[in-house]
C-alpha cells in the first residue's frame, strides 16, 4: 500500500477531504478563470457577435470534454477501487488503456467533424452575424481538442494517484499560458476568435508537460505503467464513467437549449446576454465539480477497502460543503451582478439589463446543484451507475427541457432563467426524501 493510500485510511476524514478538495477546487477555479478571461478578451477585443459565436460553438467542445470525462472519471474510479483492493498492477493497466482510448476517440471525433463543420455551425444556431466566427473557432478546436481531452484524463489519474497539488499546478499553468497568449493573439496579432482557440490549445499542451513530472515521482504508483488490454475493464471504464459523459452532454443540452430558446425571444442580444451568464456559470460550476473530484477518489478507495463508515462520513462532508458554497455564490451573484456584466465590455443597455436579471435568477440553482452532484458522485464512485444516470437524466434532460419549453410560454425570458434552478430544486427534493436515508443507512455493495 502506497503512502497516499495509507493516508486515506489513517487521516481524519475532513483532512482527507481538504487534501483533495482545496487543490481540485483551486485548479478548477484557475481553469474557470481561464474560461472567463477568454470571454473578456473576445468580448473586449473582437465584439459581442464574436462572444456570442464562441458560446454557440461551445457545445461541440463540450462533447469532446464529455468523452474525456467519461473515460477519465470511469478509469480513475476503477483505478481507485482496484488500488483499495490492493491490486496495483491491474490499476496501472487501467491508466494506460484510458489514455490510449481518450486520444484515439477525441482525434477521430475531430477528423470526422471537420468536413461537416458548416452544417454543425447551422445546427448550433449560428446566424449571419456569428457564422464566420463559429467556423474559425471550431476549425482549430476540433483539430487539436485531443490535447485538452488528455489533459483532463491524465490530471484526474494524477490526482487519484496522490498528487492533487501537481494536478492543480498543471491546470494553473494551462490558465496562465492561455491568458498571456490571448492578449497577444487577440490584441497584438489581431487573430480574433482563432487566436482564442490557439491560446486554449497551447495552454492545454503546457499543462500536459507539467503533469509529466508526476511520472518521475518515486512514490507514484502510475510510474510503474503496464499496458494490459482487457475488454472487461474497458467495459467497466465506460460503464462507470458514463454518468460523467451524460452530465457533460447535459451541459451541451443546457447551452444549446438556452441558446435556441433565448434567440427566439430576444435575438442576438439575448444570446450575448446568455453568453455572459454562461461564462460566469462556467466559473461558478467548476467549484461544485471540485467537490465531486474530492469525493470520487475517497469514496472509490473506501469502497474497494470496504470502509463503509468512512464512505458515509465523506457524503456528509460533501453535503455541508455544497450547501455553504451554494449560499456563497448566490450572494455573490445577487450583490455584484452589474459589476460582473460590466467586465465583459458590453455597451448595449439592453444586453446589460438582460444579463443582470438573468444572473440574479439563474444563480438560485447553486443552492441545489452541489447537493445533487454529491449524490451523483457517490453512486458513480461505488459503481452504481443506474442511480447516478437517473439523477443526471432528471436534472439535465427531463425536468430541465420540460421547464425550458413550458415556463417561457407563461413567464417570457424570466421563465428561461428559472428553468435550471427549478429543475435542480426538484431533483434535490427527490434525493433528500428518497435517497439520503438509503445512502447513509445501507451496507455497501460488493466491490468488483
Amino acid at each position: 500500500m502506497s503512502e497516499t493510500h495509507q493516508s486515506l485510511m489513517k487521516l481524519p476524514l475532513h483532512k482527507v477531504f481538504l487534501k483533495y478538495f482545496i487543490p481540485a477546487t483551486l485548479g478548477l477555479l484557475l481553469m474557470s478563470v481561464n474560461i472567463l478571461i477568454d470571454g473578456l478578451f473576445v468580448g473586449n477585443g473582437v465584439g459581442a457577435e464574436a462572444l456570442a459565436a464562441v458560446n454557440l460553438a461551445y457545445p461541440v467542445i463540450s462533447l469532446i470534454m464529455a468523452i474525456s470525462l467519461w473515460i477519465g472519471v470511469g478509469g480513475a474510479t476503477v483505478y481507485s477501487i482496484l488500488s483499495g483492493g490492493n491490486q496495483p498492477k491491474k490499476a496501472s493497466g487501467i491508466f494506460s488503456m484510458s489514455v490510449a482510448a481518450t486520444f484515439l476517440i477525441s482525434l477521430l471525433v475531430g477528423i470526422l467533424s471537420i468536413p461537416n463543420i458548416e452544417i454543425i455551425a447551422q445546427w448550433l444556431g449560428a446566424n449571419a452575424d456569428t457564422f464566420p466566427y463559429v467556423i474559425d473557432y471550431l476549425l482549430i478546436m476540433l483539430l487539436f481538442s485531443w490535447t485538452l481531452a488528455l489533459l483532463q484524463v491524465i490530471s484526474t489519474f494524477v490526482r487519484n494517484d496522490g498528487s492533487p497539488l501537481l494536478s492543480m499546478v498543471a491546470l494553473g499553468v494551462t490558465s496562465v499560458v492561455n491568458i498571456i497568449l490571448n492578449y497577444f493573439t487577440i490584441f497584438v496579432w489581431g487573430l480574433g476568435v482563432k487566436g482564442a482557440a490557439i491560446s486554449t490549445i497551447v495552454g492545454g499542451a503546457a499543462g500536459l508537460l507539467v503533469l509529466s513530472l508526476h511520472f518521475f515521482n518515486r512514490h507514484a504508483q502510475l510510474r510503474n505503467m503496464s499496458f494490459q488490454w482487457s475488454w472487461k475493464f474497458l467495459m467497466s471504464i465506460f460503464s462507470i464513467g458514463f454518468p460523467s459523459f451524460l452530465a457533460e452532454a447535459g451541459f451541451l443540452i443546457f447551452v444549446t437549449g438556452y441558446n435556441l430558446s433565448i434567440v427566439e425571444l430576444a435575438g442576438t442580444a439575448g444570446v450575448a446576454a446568455f453568453s455572459v451568464i454562461n461564462y460566469l456559470h462556467g466559473f461558478m460550476f467548476l467549484a461544485f465539480f471540485g467537490i465531486e473530484m474530492a469525493l470520487q477518489p475517497m469514496i472509490s478507495y473506501f469502497h474497494g477497502a470496504k470502509e463503509t463508515e468512512r464512505i458515509k462520513g465523506s457524503v456528509r462532508i460533501g453535503e455541508k460543503t455544497s450547501l455553504a458554497l451554494g449560499i456563497l455564490l448566490l450572494g455573490v451573484g445577487w450583490g455584484t451582478a452589474p459589476f460582473l456584466v460590466s467586465l465583459f465590455g458590453i455597451e448595449s443597455a439592453e444586453i446589460q439589463q438582460l444579463a443582470v436579471e438573468g444572473i440574479r435568477l439563474f444563480f438560485i440553482a447553486y443552492i441545489f446543484l452541489g447537493y445533487n452532484f454529491v449524490y451523483m458522485s457517490y453512486y458513480q464512485s461505488v459503481g452504481q451507475v443506474g442511480p447516478s444516470v437517473m439523477i443526471i437524466l432528471c436534472r439535465s434532460f427531463v425536468f430541465f427541457l420540460i421547464l425550458l419549453w413550458v415556463l417561457p410560454k407563461f413567464m417570457g425570458i424570466t421563465g428561461i432563467w428559472l428553468s435550471l434552478p427549478i429543475s435542480e430544486f426538484l431533483v434535490t427534493i427527490f434525493l433528500f426524501f428518497f435517497s439520503r436515508k438509503q445512502v447513509l443507512g445501507q451496507r455497501q455493495p460488493d466491490v468488483m
